[in-house]
C-alpha cells in the first residue's frame, strides 16, 4: 500500500445506508446497435428490463480510448475493462505502449531486446516468437510480430521461426487465412530462414488462465517446444485440411499443427535459442512463461526443457517478477479503489467464478495480485466448468448468486463486487441460443440480488466490462448481416464497440444526489468515483468524474 495515501474523506452530507453498495459486472453485456444479432434483447430480462425502466440509468463507454487503448476503433477487453473500472482514471494500455515502443525504436534499445539477438547472433541459435497471429489488439497485434521480425534479421540473425496462435475470438471466427497466408508471404521475403513452425486454436492450446486448464498449456508445449504433433509442409496447409475434415470449426478451436520437412519439425525449441512470447496481455500468458521459467513445476511433464533466453513481451505479474525479461514495462497503475477503501477501513468481497475471478481481483487492483489488507478483504473464487461454454451457458452465475446473497444478509461487508462471466465467455462461442440461456439465467440471479438488496437496505450498481453478446453476428457496413453458404448468420465472436450500462439502484434513495439524472458520455472509469459516493467518501480529485450529481 503507497505510503502517501491517506484514508477517503467522509461526506457529512451523506445519510447512510442499511447495507453494503454492490458492483455488478455483467462480462460482455452491452447496448446493442443492431436489432438482429443482439442476443441481450432477444432475451427474456426480466429484471434487468425493470432496472432499466425504473432506476437512473446511463450509457458508458468501454472500449477504444476510454479505457486506454490506441483509437476508438479499439474493442474494449476484460482487461483494460477491469483496470478502468478499479483504479478510477485511464491509463494507456498495452496496445498503445508496445506500439509507441515499437515506433520510437525504444524497444530496441532496451537490454532485453539486445540480449535475445546477442544471445541467437553468438551462438547461431534460433530466435523464436510465439503468440496470437492476428491483428484483434486485445492480446497482440500481428503488426508488432513483424516488426519485431524484421529488425532482428536487420540485427543479423540467421534463423527465425514463429509459433502462432490461431485468434477467430478477438477477430471474426474463420478469418485465420486472412492472417496466415500474408505472413507466410512476408517470412519467406525476409532474406533469411524465417518460418511458421508451429501453432492451433488460442482455446485449444497454449493460452489457458487463470490455472483452470493445464492440458492447453501442455498441448502448446508439445507443439512449439518439442515439435509433437501432426505434421504438415505449411501453416495454409493445415488450416485448409482442418477445415475440410472439421467442417465448421472456428479458428480458436483448432488442433495443433507442427510444420515438418522430409518428418521433420522446421522449428523446435532448443538450447542456447531466444524466445519472445509476444502477447502484451497478462492473463493468457502467465501459464506458457511459467512453462518456460520454473523449476519445479508441477502442472505436467515438460520432457525436458530447454536452456534459452526467453522474454514476454511485457512484464505480465508485476508483483511476482514475471517473466524474469520482458521487452516493455507495462502501465504503472496506482491508488486504486481497492487499496483507498481498504486504507479507509472498508470491509470488501470481490467474487466471480475461476474463468473471471482474476478480473475482479488482479486486474481490478491494477495488475497487482493479492489482498491489499487481508483483514478487510474477503477474495472468492467460484470453480468454473471446465467443458465448452456453450455446453454450460448458465455458468457458475447461481453459485455465485448464492455466496453474495450470504455475504449481504452477513451484514460483515460495506462493498462487494461480482463478476457474472456469462455474456463474455458464452458471447465468445458464437452459439447464439446459447448465449441467450446465459442472459436469462444471468437474468434470474439479478432478481434474486434485488430483492436482497432490498431486506439489507443496500445499493446495486450495474454495469459491464465492455460488450460481447450485444453483437453476435457479422454485419455489412450497411448494417445487414453477413450470411454464410447456408444462408445462415454468420456469427461474430468478438467484442463488441457499444457502450455498457450504468444502473443504480437505491429503494432507500435519502435525496443526497440527483437520481432523476446521471452523468452522460461518461467511461467505465467513472465507477470508483461513483462507489465511492455512494458509500459516503469523497472520491480523489483526479479520478475520472462521478455517474451521479452530488447535491450540496
Amino acid at each position: 500500500m503507497s505510503d502517501t495515501m491517506h484514508p477517503l474523506q467522509k461526506n457529512p452530507n451523506w445519510k447512510g445506508r442499511r447495507g453494503p453498495v454492490v458492483l455488478v459486472i455483467m462480462d460482455g453485456v452491452g447496448y446493442g446497435k443492431y436489432e438482429e444479432g443482439d442476443a441481450v434483447k432477444a432475451s427474456k430480462m426480466k429484471y434487468l428490463d425493470w432496472f432499466k425502466a425504473n432506476c437512473p440509468n446511463t450509457k458508458l463507454k468501454a472500449h477504444g480510448t476510454a479505457v486506454g487503448l490506441p483509437t476508438d476503433d479499439d474493442m474494449g477487453n476484460s482487461e483494460v475493462g477491469h483496470n478502468a473500472m478499479g483504479c478510477g482514471r485511464v491509463f494507456a494500455q498495452g496496445a498503445k505502449l508496445v506500439g509507441e515502443s515499437i515506433a520510437s525504436g525504444s524497444m530496441y534499445q532496451g537490454d532485453t531486446w539486445k540480449k535475445l539477438v546477442k544471445n541467437v547472433n553468438d551462438k547461431n541459435s534460433t530466435f523464436h516468437f510465439i503468440g496470437l497471429v492476428s491483428d484483434g489488439n486485445v492480446h497482440s497485434h500481428i503488426d508488432h510480430l513483424k516488426a519485431m521480425v524484421q529488425e532482428a534479421v536487420k540485427e543479423g540473425v540467421k534463423k527465425i521461426r514463429v509459433h502462432a496462435l490461431l485468434d477467430g475470438r478477438d477477430v471474426p471466427p474463420t478469418s485465420a487465412l486472412d492472417y496466415f497466408g500474408p505472413l507466410q508471404e512476408f517470412l519467406a521475403g525476409l532474406g533469411a530462414d524465417c518460418q511458421i513452425a508451429s501453432g492451433g486454436g488460442r482455446m485449444y492450446m497454449t493460452m489457458d488462465r487463470y490455472n483452470a486448464d493445464w492440458s492447453m498449456v501442455e498441448r502448446g508445449w508439445k507443439a512449439h517446444v518439442l515439435g509433437e504433433g501432426r505434421q504438415f509442409a505449411s501453416a495454409v496447409e493445415a488450416i485448409e485440411t482442418y477445415r475440410k475434415e472439421v467442417p465448421g470449426v472456428l479458428d480458436q478451436d483448432m488442433h495443433e499443427f507442427v510444420i515438418a520437412k522430409d518428418g521433420k519439425p522446421v522449428g523446435t525449441i532448443e538450447d542456447g535459442d531466444s524466445v519472445v512470447y509476444f502477447n502484451f496481455r497478462g492473463d493468457r500468458a502467465l501459464e506458457i512463461t511459467a512453462a518456460f521459467e520454473e523449476k519445479d513445476f508441477p502442472h505436467f511433464d515438460r520432457k525436458r526443457v530447454p536452456a534459452v533466453e526467453y522474454a514476454g513481451m511485457m512484464e505480465y505479474d508485476g508483483d511476482n517478477h514475471k517473466p524474469a525479461q520482458y521487452l516493455v514495462n507495462p502501465p504503472s497503475i496506482d491508488r486504486t479503489m481497492g487499496e483507498y477503501l481498504t486504507k479507509s477501513g472498508v470491509h470488501l468481497m470481490a467474487i466471480s467464478e475461476t474463468q473471471k475471478y482474476g478480473h475482479v481481483t488482479y486486474f481490478f487492483n491494477g495488475n497487482r495480485p493479492g489482498e491489499f489488507d487481508k483483514s478487510l478483504e474477503t477474495y472468492v473464487e467460484v470453480p468454473s466448468d471446465v467443458v465448452p461454454f456453450e455446453q454450460r451457458p448458465w455458468m457458475k452465475c447461481a453459485e455465485i448468486t448464492d455466496k453474495v446473497i450470504e455475504a449481504i444478509k452477513s451484514g460483515k461487508y460495506d462493498h462487494i463486487r461480482l463478476n457474472y462471466p456469462n455474456g463474455d465467455m458464452v458471447g465468445h462461442t458464437g452459439v447464439f441460443n446459447a448465449v441467450v440461456c446465459s442472459m436469462e439465467g444471468m437474468d434470474l440471479q439479478l432478481g434474486r440480488l434485488k430483492a436482497a438488496i432490498e431486506e439489507a437496505g443496500g445499493i446495486l450498481c450495474i454495469t459491464a466490462d465492455h460488450g460481447n453478446s450485444d453483437d453476435m453476428y457479422e454485419h455489412k457496413k450497411d448494417g445487414s448481416v453477413s450470411k454464410d453458404a447456408n444462408g445462415e448468420p454468420k456469427p461474430k465472436t468478438s467484442h463488441s464497440l457499444n457502450p455498457v450500462p450504468g444502473i443504480i439502484y437505491d429503494p432507500e434513495y435519502k435525496g443526497e444526489y440527483d437520481n432523476t439524472k446521471l452523468n452522460e458520455g461518461l467511461g467505465i472509469s467513472s465507477w470508483p468515483a461513483t462507489i465511492m459516493n455512494l458509500m459516503g467518501f469523497v472520491p480523489p480529485t483526479d479520478y475520472d468524474k462521478s455517474i451521479v450529481n452530488m447535491k450540496a
